[in-house]
This record gives C-alpha cells, sequence and structure tokens, in this order.
C-alpha cells in the first residue's frame, strides 16, 4: 500500500520568520505557526484550543516570507511533515517534528515596510515569484 505525507494548516504567525542561509548561500526560513480551533467541552462551554508548528521554508519562497510576512501574519501553509534528528552533547537523542512548506499563502496585507508603503508592483512580483515555483 502506498502512502501520502500531506499537511494544511492556516493560521498566524508566532513570530518574525527567521531568515538565514546554508553554506551554498540558498535561504531558509523558520516560521512558527499557531493554529487555533474553538469547540464546546463537557459542559457546554466554548473553549480554544491552540497547537503551535514549526514550519521551514526553502529558496526564493524562504526570501519571500522573510521580505513581507511577520509576527501576526495570517497564511495558508501546505506541506509534509519531516523529523528532524540529532544528539547532544552528552549523546542524547532529541527529535523534532516540523512541516517542510511547498507552498506558503499570504491570507491579508503583506507588512509594510518601516519609512514605505509596500507597493502594488512589489505584491505583483512577490506573488508571481511564489506562483512561479509551483508545480501546477
Amino acid at each position: 500500500m502506498g502512502s501520502m505525507n500531506l499537511v494544511v494548516l492556516m493560521g498566524n504567525l508566532t513570530r518574525d520568520p527567521e531568515l538565514r542561509r546554508t553554506p551554498a548561500g540558498l535561504a531558509v526560513a523558520d516560521i512558527g505557526l499557531a493554529v487555533s480551533e474553538k469547540y464546546k467541552n463537557k459542559t457546554g462551554e466554548e473553549t480554544e484550543s491552540t497547537c503551535f508548528v514549526d514550519i521551514v521554508a526553502w529558496g526564493k519562497q524562504a526570501e519571500t516570507c522573510g521580505q513581507y510576512l511577520a509576527k501576526g501574519s495570517a497564511v495558508v501553509v501546505e506541506g509534509k511533515l519531516q523529523l528532524d534528528q540529532w544528539q547532544t552533547a552528552t549523546g542524547e537523542k532529541r527529535y523534532k517534528l516540523k512541516v517542510r512548506a511547498n507552498s506558503i499563502q499570504f491570507v491579508g496585507r503583506p507588512r509594510r515596510e518601516e519609512g514605505s508603503a509596500v507597493n502594488q508592483e512589489a505584491r505583483e512580483t512577490a506573488t508571481a515569484e511564489v506562483e512561479a515555483e509551483m508545480p501546477f
């Protein structure tokens, strides 16, 4: 039987994207996402539960996220689960589950750069760059 690894999340950034580069120069953005759901508990009281998810974006998408997203930005992320494994200095094994983004769609307005407004041309360019990377 085959398998599928697909995650679709909608939420808000918990912090500004952390943009860095690999030694080869490839852009990587680490993004924190809060995904909330509201439901009624056993007593009928409305309750909210929030799940915090680590997202990683690569390449041009990472650069675009670093340029246009900020803490509180609403996004839709489509990607796959990725398990990172490493060993501490004392030899203990550590694991961290995160989502490797295939696409990140901005929901709402892009952030404004300090001292100037993000113009329509810049938004169109960013959208075109992200769409150009999409396989469909």
